[in-house]
């Protein structure tokens, strides 16, 4: 029997988002339950957050890191009212709604209706100029072409060409998801990536059908900040629930700008070693590392294959801002995304002072373009100099844009982006049951398991909290 008095002493290795949210968890659950537990997270960094990065500079909110996050999923915004930062959410400027996609080295606006790359309205759809007319009737043919059985997995980019063509999977959906995975839509995971597509077909017999069903289920079942808007982030930027979490953590021992070395299994649990030499006794161990990291840490405990087979893209961003009297151009959007066959080294830009309101003085001007993606990963290497000569170029070319920036911020997201490759599911099924043997009373989640966005993060921390303490 457990008594009142047995204090679980818990370690969290990984500070980001998964970790935080991981810990906040933990605790309130175990309050809830009447258990004492004694939390230490161990963060390589100096600092919590992960990729979560929010600079403050000259009346500019910048993110360094993610941007924003897809108001449809309510796993953040119910952390948010938690931490009490309902007010704090703040959502795209209402003016500037178009989004743009360039093909032949034009910008093109994107047809109302359009859901993550799939048409649900199809007037506008037939009205665009973003496909050829056979392109359109291909897409369309997918109302009348009959579902597949299912089968188990297959390739998210082959899933969308074989129901709507190859012209929408490579000049529409691929720009688009490319910004949430940065990867081959050939090479990814349907059902790790978005198997709604998949259930779409299934239920509906077309996926512009069941996109069409979706949508309408999706705005009657969103919450009141989520109605109508597609992102939403903070006004004083995402880092804003890091401190908050962090702040409801302030019980939690924490281990910053100091390395998990290795982990030994011991008769009461495990050891988790530091590279300063520091041992933490733990009855329970929640990795929360990249998988690459976390397959160093199991390595010598159970096998890691599939761990060691998720491979990840490096990615980088360059933030510049203007003066608004000599940029010399008024934007009416959001933004473009750039298919890989346009040739450029920006995969999108953002037009982030006209997006988010509150990202930028009202007399400047906010741009953040994005660089790399699976099958570039020199780009992102570039020296400074030259991945700003780059970028300016390629600004220059799609929007005519000449004026000198006022300052430019480059972002270098190295092995950030994790790739789920058909068959990610069962593998994570196969190592996590494999773990839950060999090593009991140890957890591992985060982005490279079931979802790379801070909603799924958060709900997969909060799945893990359960774990632990079950």
């Amino acid at each position: 029997m457990r008594s009142a008095e047995t204090i679980d002493r818990i370690v969290i290795i990984g500070g980001g988002i998964s970790g935080l949210s991981s810990a906040f968890y933990l605790q309130r659950e175990a309050e809830r339950q009447g258990r004492q537990v004694r939390l230490t997270i161990v963060e390589e960094a100096p600092s919590f957050g992960g990729k979560i990065n929010t600079l403050q500079r000259d009346g500019f909110v910048i993110e360094k890191g993610p941007d924003s996050f897809l108001a449809r999923k309510q796993a953040i915004i119910d952390l948010a009212n938690e931490l009490g930062l309902s007010d704090e959410l703040t959502a795209t400027n209402p003016g500037a709604k178009k989004t743009y996609i360039m093909h032949n080295k034009k910008l093109h606006a994107m047809p109302p209706g359009l859901v993550l790359g799939i048409p649900t309205e199809i007037k506008p759809f037939i009205g665009s100029s973003l496909l050829s007319l056979s392109g359109k009737l291909r897409a369309l043919m997918d109302l009348v072409l009959p579902a597949k059985p299912a089968v188990g997995d297959e390739s998210l980019g082959g899933f969308i060409e074989r129901r709507v063509g190859t012209q929408i999977m490579r000049r529409i959906a691929e720009p688009l998801l490319a910004g949430i995975y940065a990867g081959d839509l050939k090479k990814l995971s349907l059902k790790a990536t978005f198997p709604q597509f998949a259930e779409s077909e299934r239920k509906h017999g077309s996926l512009i059908r069941g996109m069409m069903a979706n949508r309408k289920a999706t705005a009657a079942a969103a919450s009141a900040k989520a109605k109508g808007n597609t992102f939403l982030t903070f006004k004083g930027g995402l880092s804003t629930m890091v401190r908050a979490l962090d702040q409801a953590l302030s019980k939690a021992d924490r281990r910053l700008g100091v390395k998990a070395e290795r982990l030994e299994k011991t008769t009461e649990g495990y050891t988790v070693v530091l590279a300063d030499g520091e041992r933490l006794e733990a009855d329970r161990v929640l990795v929360t590392v990249p998988a690459f990291a976390a397959a160093k840490l199991l390595e010598p405990l159970t096998d890691v294959e599939e761990l060691k087979a998720i491979r990840y893209v490096s990615v980088a961003n360059v933030v510049m801002a203007f003066e608004k009297k000599t940029f010399g151009l008024d934007f009416d959007g959001s933004g473009f995304v750039v298919p890989r066959s346009e040739g450029l080294h920006i995969t999108a830009c953002t037009w982030t002072s006209s997006k988010w309101l509150h990202s930028s003085p009202e007399d400047k001007v906010l741009l953040r373009c994005y660089v790399g993606h699976s099958e570039d990963q020199e780009s992102p290497k570039l020296p400074d100099d030259q991945l700003i000569a780059a970028v300016r170029k390629d600004i220059r070319e799609t929007m005519g844009i000449t004026a000198e920036p006022i300052f430019t911020e480059i972002t270098r997201l190295e092995s950030s982006m994790p790739q789920y490759p058909v068959g990610h599911i069962d593998r994570m099924h196969a190592l996590r049951a494999r773990v839950k043997k060999d090593l009991p009373g140890l957890w591992i989640t985060g982005a490279a398991f079931d979802g790379v966005g801070l909603p799924d993060c958060i709900r997969q921390g909060k799945e893990a909290a359960a774990e632990l303490l079950r």
